[in-house]
């Protein structure tokens, strides 16, 4: 059995634990098998533990507006896995609770292990060190994932669309993979600075993304665990 290490960030309740650099979940140190969508809804749930995570705003999580998909039907077919994969019950619930006709609630108690204090953010280094080196996305408002758009033309429609808070114009940039919803925690090497603007070129290394490339912001850069401080 093994332990995660304590750098990675880790959310605790009960004996589960879920590695959101990971997306996985384990239980008293096991690894429980669990699909992507309950384990991102579980996430999302953790994050906002205590309060209440409407139907509605799950939906704009996982899914772009311009996504055809069964919501209702997926959306509680992800949920009863992830009641089964926490021996959790809707009558009695231990973890979620059910609001009729709104949503969810995680009412278990949550503890979490950030990063420790003497990680380096790639803003205190100096440029010439971060290239070629590895690092993880990091995100100071705490979201679970981070949108990263893959080219300096895309980074500058992308910030014209949120000024304009044209929702549609962002799903379809998301359709076209021409910006990528990365998890918080991802590894990325770092491959040149952009002149044109305070973002960085990056490979992904893990994930659904892997060996794409795409932009992110200096201070969302981590310097990861085994890179040294």
């Amino acid at each position: 059995m093994t332990s995660a290490s304590p750098n990675e960030e880790i959310l605790r309740f009960g004996v589960f634990e879920l590695n959101l650099r990971a997306g996985e979940l384990h239980k008293s140190g096991r690894k429980v098998k669990l699909q992507v969508l309950p384990v991102r809804i579980l996430a999302i749930l953790l994050e906002m533990a205590g309060q209440v995570v409407t139907r509605e705003e799950l939906r704009e999580k996982l899914w772009p507006a311009d996504t055809f998909v069964d919501f209702e039907h997926s959306l509680n077919t992800a949920i009863a896995k992830l009641r089964r994969a926490l021996n959790d019950e809707a009558e009695k619930p231990r973890f979620i609770e059910t609001l009729p006709r709104r949503g969810y609630r995680f009412v278990g108690s949550v503890a979490e292990s950030l990063p420790a204090p003497h990680e380096l953010r790639a803003s205190t280094a100096p440029a010439a060190d971060l290239v070629g080196g590895t690092f993880v996305l990091c995100d100071e408002n705490s979201s679970n994932f981070l949108s990263l758009p893959v080219d300096d033309v895309t980074l500058t429609e992308k910030e014209k669309l949120e000024a304009a808070k044209d929702d549609l114009g962002l799903s379809l940039l998301f359709a076209a993979r021409r910006v990528l919803l990365v998890h918080r925690g991802t590894r990325v090497k770092v491959l040149k600075a952009l002149s044109a603007s305070s973002c960085w070129e990056v490979r992904i290394l893990e994930g659904e993304f892997t060996g794409e490339t795409a932009l992110v912001p200096l201070k969302c850069l981590r310097q990861a665990a085994d890179e040294g401080t």
